[in-house]
């Protein structure tokens, strides 16, 4: 598809949705209602400077500056943009569900689910006990899978796999960075009945397994973890934890996708909580527009 295509139908996906109920958490109680650079052109030019691979709102704007002039005669300056950006944080997330809401895949596997995190980081070990930007949701953190510390947030999927390619969340949130994996999780399954959900070991719960198939017929598998003191599992068991692990593995794809695709886990530009609910959630729908609509 090309560019000018991708570019029209994220515009007019847009226009569709935030016309239809999104303007709501962003609404004008001023004489200025209805600013001539308006708030459709604002989200789209952000997601579109993330699917051409832009990291930064700086280099979305230079872009958008040096190449798309003509198609947004009424751009502000940079610091302007910025803050009638960061103004609309709050319309990010539910852009997201409705990009999943219509996404429409074939192939899904949908009594299955694979469940994972991945930090976003705000800033890195050296400098995480000092950051303090955003603290109504980041803090200080670690993330076994890469054994680093972070003061950030982590973002956490449940996703159902598709065969042969990527999976497609079925739910996406986000938590302080101290928090535990397991904890979210368990917020999140009384939502869910019958069926499988595969994770790391960090979601390993005796109790949980045993309550998950009793209560909600949801058979929990994770890898098994060593006992105290054991040097090796046994083969059956090693075994076990490679299936597992072999069936949760298209998760990590994804979220290396995400990676690729967005830059979302470098979070070091994000100046405030608002500035943050951007980074994310605008990453995210883009990555997901991508996903559903192929641009």
């Amino acid at each position: 598809m090309a560019w000018q295509d991708t570019l029209i139908r994220l515009y007019l996906y847009i226009c569709k949705h935030y016309q239809g109920r999104l303007w709501l958490l962003a609404r004008r109680l001023s004489n200025n209602d209805q600013p001539q650079f308006t708030d459709e052109e604002v989200l789209t030019i952000y997601l579109f400077g993330i699917i051409k691979n832009h990291r930064t709102i700086q280099g979305i704007y230079d872009y958008v500056t040096d190449h798309l002039a003509d198609w947004f005669p009424a751009l502000p300056c940079y610091g302007g943009y910025v803050q009638r950006l960061n103004r609309l944080h709050e319309v990010f997330a539910p852009l997201l569900e409705q990009v999943l809401e219509d996404f429409a895949p074939e192939g899904v596997l949908d009594d299955v689910r694979l469940v994972d995190s991945m930090p976003v980081v705000m800033a890195h070990e050296k400098r995480s006990s000092q950051a303090k930007v955003a603290p109504e949701l980041a803090n200080k953190g670690y993330c076994a899978s890469k054994k680093m510390y972070f003061y950030g947030v982590k973002v956490h999927l449940l996703a159902l796999p598709r065969p042969g390619t990527l999976p497609v969340p079925d739910y996406i949130g986000l938590s302080p960075g101290a928090a535990n994996d397991l904890s979210v999780l368990r917020s999140v399954l009384p939502r869910l009945r019958d069926g499988e959900v595969y994770g790391d070991k960090i979601y390993a719960d005796a109790e949980l397994v045993e309550r998950l198939a009793r209560e909600q017929n949801v058979r929990l598998y994770t890898p098994i973890k060593k006992k105290k003191g054991q040097k090796e599992l046994a083969l059956t068991d090693r075994v076990y934890s490679q299936i597992v692990s072999g069936v949760r593995q298209p998760v990590e794809s994804l979220f290396n996708w995400l990676e690729e695709k967005t830059g979302i886990e470098v979070a070091s530009k994000v100046r405030s909580y608002k500035g943050l609910m951007v980074h994310v959630f605008g990453r995210l729908a883009a990555a997901m527009f991508m996903l559903a609509f192929n641009p």
